[in-house]
């Protein structure tokens, strides 16, 4: 994963303050990002959106349109 130098001098001094490797507060910090999109209303509704748009996809790549 690639970082602006900016985020990720940010990135280091977390890490390092905590005394904790930047590998895992940015594992600590996906985690959280997934558990909150899994909470998120919108979120739900764009993967609902973007499943039947993929459906349909497969449907006419198999010739079912």
């Amino acid at each position: 994963m690639r970082l602006d130098p900016e985020l990720a001098e940010r990135l280091q001094t977390v890490a390092s303050v905590e005394g904790r490797s930047v590998s895992d507060v940015a594992r600590e910090a996906i985690a959280a990002l997934v558990d909150q999109r899994r909470e998120d209303s919108r979120f739900s509704q764009l993967l609902e959106e973007n499943l039947a748009r993929h459906e349909q996809s497969l449907r006419r790549l198999r010739g079912d349109d």
